[in-house]
């Protein structure tokens, strides 16, 4: 697993997922940049104050108000775009890494979207979740990797795998290793918290489950064409 790890993290600034990156962080800039113009339209346009001077106290603390809380949300949009191209980065990891075992299906449209509402939905979830036990002493960083590991390893891991099996197959092989990924999760909700290095959080944790998953279905291949072990 930690070769798995060190592996997925020095690929994550190689030129093919760089670029997956950059246009992910694009999209995401875009898209809060507009909300971020729409949110001080809404307020200019419903709040009407007496005087100039409010007029313009209220524009620069609607702004920076905004300008802070949209920075919370860099972080899951940002996985909510890189969710796209989920498939494209794996895809990639197959074919560099393991070229002899063939690439994996991508998953259809609709179920593709819908992991990737679901993806965006824990990331947001994990982040006000880790929000709020900044209050709570003694327990937040441990609640947030236990709550964050398990989500983050099975979602991701699923994903791997449901490339190669039905989904109900790959569900099994996760329970059956269910520590191991629950580790793996760990290692992702690291990246998570880390500020600015949270941003490839998708990216490495698609490249990063990949990687597990192919060695423990290799794990498992070995162990079934093993000859039965018979006592002398």
């Amino acid at each position: 697993m930690i070769a798995a790890a060190i592996r997925a993290m020095s690929q994550v600034f190689q030129p093919a997922f760089r670029a997956i990156f950059w246009k992910s962080l694009g999209f995401t800039l875009a898209a809060l940049f507009l909300i971020w113009i729409a949110l001080n339209g809404l307020v200019a346009g419903f709040v009407d104050l007496p005087y100039p001077w409010l007029d313009t106290a209220l524009s620069i603390l609607t702004g920076v108000g905004a300008f802070i809380g949209l920075g919370f949300l860099v972080a899951p949009v940002t996985a909510m775009f890189a969710a796209i191209f989920q498939d494209d980065i794996a895809l990639i990891v197959e074919r560099e890494d393991y070229p002899a075992d063939g690439p994996g299906r991508a998953m259809p449209l609709p179920e593709s979207i819908w992991l990737t509402v679901k993806f965006t939905g824990i990331v947001i979830l994990a982040n006000i979740f880790a929000l709020m036990l900044l209050l709570v002493p003694g327990i937040n960083l441990v609640a947030f990797f236990l709550v964050n590991g398990y989500l983050l390893g099975r979602e991701f891991f699923e994903f791997a795998a449901t490339r190669f099996m039905p989904q109900a197959d790959a569900k099994a092989l996760r329970r059956a290793h269910g520590a191991t990924v629950f580790l793996a999760g760990l290692v992702i909700a690291g990246v998570l918290a880390v500020p600015i290095l949270n941003l490839v959080t998708p990216i490495f944790a698609t490249i990063f489950m990949v990687h597990l998953y192919k060695r423990l279905a290799r794990g498992k291949a070995a162990a079934a064409d093993a000859p039965p072990y018979r006592s002398t």
